[in-house]
């Protein structure tokens, strides 16, 4: 009799936790609270450090800058023989080529530089690194329903993101730790089948005071093919 009554208070405590279940807004929550404790990325100014290294090409050194109330950007780049730099303040750009700034089209062209690949920069950068915060942007669409899903062997809270037709068309899945709320994996897929890569998360560097992760490592979702690995560090 004592283990049947112990059976039907446990199910009804199951029950009971499964009817409340998180929703994406309370984990998207708690994910900022472990990672950005003090409400810093609003104002986030800082400098720091990434270095992507990739099967059978040099490393890839990039010395980034964001100052998000002055609205600037600036991004150093260092690969083999050639040193790039982007810089945005406000609505301007300007444009470095191993020191020299007055560049032909011609030479722009053949190293693939353009205002229209800075302002790519600024967001590809503001946005991964500015995660989960960037996650209350204007135009991001938080699905309500929490997945819990094991991915890798781990099991992970899994929140699901898409976006307005004027932000993006991917679909983006973020998977957090049930019991820290740190952001472990991010995935995205694209509008085509067996499209999209996820990302598995090492690491933390804390700076002003938000945890970033250290090392971002990519994957095709198709094949689980390795394209490399970011390596986040500061001054």
């Amino acid at each position: 009799m004592m283990k049947k009554t112990t059976f039907f208070i446990l199910l009804l405590f199951a029950v009971k936790v499964y009817s409340q279940e998180i929703t994406g807004n309370q984990l998207l929550e708690k994910a900022i609270q472990y990672h950005d404790p003090n409400n810093n990325w609003d104002t986030f100014k800082g400098s720091f450090k990434v270095v992507m290294e990739t099967p059978k090409s040099p490393k890839r050194i990039s010395e980034i800058s964001i100052d998000l109330q002055e609205q600037f950007f600036s991004l150093n780049t260092k690969r083999g023989t050639n040193n790039t730099t982007y810089k945005i303040d406000k609505n301007e750009v300007v444009i470095s080529l191993n020191g020299e700034t007055d560049l032909s089209s011609t030479t722009l062209d053949k190293n693939n530089l353009s205002k229209e690949r800075a302002k790519m920069y600024q967001n590809y950068y503001t946005y991964l690194y500015g995660l989960p915060m960037k996650l209350k942007d204007a135009g991001t669409i938080i699905h309500q329903k929490v997945a819990r899903k094991k991915f890798k062997g781990k099991e992970y809270l899994v929140l699901k993101a898409t976006y307005t037709k004027a932000v993006g068309k991917d679909t983006w899945y973020f998977y957090f730790n049930p019991k820290t709320f740190a952001m472990e994996v991010y995935q995205f897929f694209k509008e085509t089948k067996n499209s999209g890569e996820y990302i598995l998360l090492s690491g933390i560097e804390t700076i002003n005071d938000i945890k970033m992760p250290k090392n971002r490592a990519w994957y095709y979702n198709k094949d689980n093919k390795y394209l490399g690995t970011d390596i986040l560090s500061t001054y």
